[in-house]
């Protein structure tokens, strides 16, 4: 039988690692194809600003080729949406009618996927769908991947949870209201080595940084009610 076409949302993370690695085993699809979104101001991967450089050179290590949503420093969901139409016209033009994504449980957020992918008559796969996060994690690690924490949302977690490796530890030291795979957005990360990897991407780790952005949804128990703050852990590629 004939495998599926597949394009999949890379975001440089470990549930983007593993969902992949379970699709690339799946008979029923062939990935080929990663799409990834950049903030071109800062050339880093939008929401946890990993380099434009090692993304590439992840890529790379897979061994497949990543089409960029390129976006702008603070993009209105319009500007984002019609980014994402022209990138995914394309993909639909190239014969591309399936698309893989690492959710875990967020029922909104996969309501939201497969209705803007519907227009397109691409249909979504979500290889991780409801499986215990925890486990998910346990997983993740037995395969030998590894990852390192790249940012964290400051009000769950502490700063020297930033820059940490994944490991049992973290997963012990975990406070009770993060998830395991920090699937809220508490925490952020980027997969450099890993049964889908040719060999590791070597980085050193950089400076960490705090930064604050205006909270679009006004969280009334925050300390800053109008502020997000999080720490980010720079990443810096080592050249060959």
């Amino acid at each position: 039988m004939k495998k599926l076409k597949t394009y999949f949302n890379w975001s440089t993370g470990k549930d983007a690692a593993l969902a992949y690695y379970h699709l690339q085993r799946d008979d029923l699809y062939q990935v080929d194809q990663f799409i990834t979104s950049i903030n071109t101001h800062h050339n880093r991967v939008s929401m946890h600003g990993l380099r434009r450089e090692l993304l590439l050179k992840q890529v790379q290590e897979v061994g497949l080729p990543v089409t960029t949503i390129e976006l702008p420093e603070e993009p209105t969901m319009e500007e984002y949406n019609a980014q994402m139409e022209r990138a995914v016209t394309k993909l639909k033009s190239a014969g591309y009618a399936h698309c893989g994504f690492g959710d875990i449980f967020l029922e909104d957020l996969r309501a939201y996927r497969e209705e803007q992918l519907k227009k397109y008559d691409i249909k979504c796969c979500f290889p991780l769908w409801q499986r215990d996060t925890k486990e998910l994690l346990e997983e993740f690690l037995d395969l030998g991947f590894k990852a390192i924490v790249i940012c964290i949302k400051s009000e769950l977690l502490d700063a020297s949870f930033v820059g940490r490796e994944i490991d049992r530890n973290f997963i012990k030291d975990l406070p009770a209201n993060v998830d395991p795979c920090g699937e809220n957005g508490e925490f952020h990360t980027f997969c450099y080595d890993g049964p889908i990897f040719n060999n590791p991407v070597k980085f050193t780790v950089g400076e960490k940084v705090y930064r604050e952005y205006k909270n679009p949804e006004k969280d009334t128990k925050a300390k800053k009610p109008d502020l997000m703050g999080f720490w980010f852990c720079d990443l810096i590629p080592v050249d060959e």
